[in-house]
């Protein structure tokens, strides 16, 4: 009788063990849904991260600079919802807009493309460039020659199939030490709000460099890239390359702020290169320009 008695016991004891290592799976597939829930509001709402894949914005920003890009500074909108979920469309909730020098983060009018370029003209501004030089309001904005600017030579950065600072040939200098890096002659901008932050413009005549006067309608920011020979921004009117004019704010997406890391191309399989490609002194750079004192008497 005993023998009978225990041998129950023991087969509840094992059918509940079983019970109560079945996966709820329903539950765990609605905790997954949450969660991811969770990271694309922050990502839409907050915050998220963005990878530059191009030398548009060079020397504020290099291929392979890894950087935090806010969501709210301007209001929400369709862009500001990650992986373009939404429709395209005008509304925008608490809007503002974008000040001189802002780099911010526009999508494409036709295509589903993340960009990043600097803000330069606002609303109601006319704006110009001629021989590079932008024409703000008939004035031209203060620009001046500052020292060249060394840009680390890395080969093994590639965009779109060849090596991305490839443009940069002419410029390429070695060092004593046997070191290598680009030498490119800079100027630095500074914009009605005292917005400073510097720009490469090395070639002469190219189509860009001349743009006839446009007023940019309400509601409309003009944006170009740090890297004026090498961009294609608002300049592009009639390519679909560029950005075809001045960016309506809702396809504004975010503003960027600050770099949190950043690779120089050479990373591979070895978890050892992974922190030899770090570029350590990019690490936590912000990329708010540096508002300078205005000279009134400049050109």
């Amino acid at each position: 009788m005993q023998t009978g008695t225990n041998t129950v016991n023991t087969n509840d004891k094992e059918n509940s063990k079983d019970q109560e290592t079945k996966v709820n799976w329903i539950a765990e597939l609605r905790g997954l849904a949450l969660m991811l829930l969770a990271v694309l509001a922050f990502h839409s709402l907050v915050a998220k991260p963005f990878y530059i894949p191009s030398t548009s914005m060079m020397p504020a920003l290099y291929v392979g600079d890894r950087l935090v890009v806010s969501k709210y500074p301007y209001g929400w909108s369709w862009a500001s919802v990650s992986f373009h979920l939404m429709p395209r469309s005008d509304w925008r909730i608490w809007p503002d807009t974008p000040e001189y020098g802002d780099i911010v983060i526009p999508v494409h009018p036709v295509r589903d493309e993340d960009y990043i370029k600097r803000v330069v003209a606002l609303p109601g501004d006319r704006i110009a460039v001629r021989d590079g030089r932008i024409i703000l309001n008939g004035t031209p904005v203060e620009r001046e020659v500052v020292p060249a600017i060394k840009i680390p030579f890395e080969p093994e950065l590639i965009c779109e199939g060849s090596p991305c600072l490839s443009a940069f040939t002419n410029y390429l200098v070695r060092e004593a030490d046997g070191k290598q890096y680009y030498e490119m002659p800079a100027y630095r901008e500074t914009l009605p709000n005292g917005a400073s932050y510097l720009v490469i413009d090395n070639l002469e005549n190219q189509p860009l460099d001349n743009f006839e006067e446009m007023a940019i309608p309400e509601g409309h920011v003009f944006v170009m890239g740090d890297n004026r020979d090498h961009s294609a921004d608002s300049r592009e009117l009639y390519s679909p390359r560029g950005l075809m004019g001045p960016v309506p704010l809702e396809n504004i997406g975010g503003r960027a702020e600050f770099i949190t890391f950043s690779l120089d191309g050479s990373t591979s399989w070895n978890p050892v290169s992974w922190y030899e490609s770090l570029r350590g002194n990019r690490a936590w750079t912000t990329l708010r320009p540096a508002i300078a004192e205005r000279d009134d008497a400049a050109e």
